[in-house]
């Protein structure tokens, strides 16, 4: 099963008969395997990276770190839940260190990232800091390199 869904991670176009003879089952067996997983809920969905800036359609994504202040009977869980209802965050990790929360949030613009933080996540009442890391450029997105080597322009030199 690992084996099945590694190869589905780094490429979810690929077919059940493909699979099949990559892991030597038959392809009714991947096929089974692949819909149990799905109901099971292990394999969430299927994703496509895209070099948003080739495409011509220009994004800033920033990467917020929150401090939380966490009220008696909730946790992490339910701020986190509230978090990632947002449309404009990305991701939402718990994570270790001087802040609780890492965000992914995607805008059109800083202004607009800037506008989200200040006035949607900041004012809540869990929200006791945040800092916003804004991203520059992304060379790398869930396994897939997104540059080409730069061609040298200059000819082989032979003796």
């Amino acid at each position: 099963m690992n084996e099945i869904l590694e190869i589905i991670e780094s490429d979810p176009k690929i077919g059940a008969k493909e699979i099949a003879t990559l892991t030597g089952s038959t392809e009714a067996e991947v096929a089974s395997n692949i819909k149990e997983m799905e109901r099971a809920g292990i394999i969430r969905k299927y994703k496509t990276v895209i070099n948003w800036e080739k495409a011509g359609e220009e994004y800033v994504y920033a990467i917020i770190e929150i401090k939380v202040v966490l009220h008696s009977r909730t946790g992490y869980d339910a701020i986190a839940e509230r978090l990632a209802r947002f449309d404009e965050v990305r991701s939402v990790r718990l994570i270790s260190g001087d802040h609780d929360l890492s965000l992914t949030v995607r805008g059109k613009s800083m202004k607009e990232v800037a506008f989200f933080v200040a006035e949607k996540i900041a004012t809540l009442e869990q929200v006791q800091g945040t800092v916003t890391h804004f991203v520059l450029r992304t060379f790398k997105e869930d396994g897939d390199i997104l540059f080409e080597r730069e061609q040298s322009e200059r000819l082989p030199v032979s003796p």
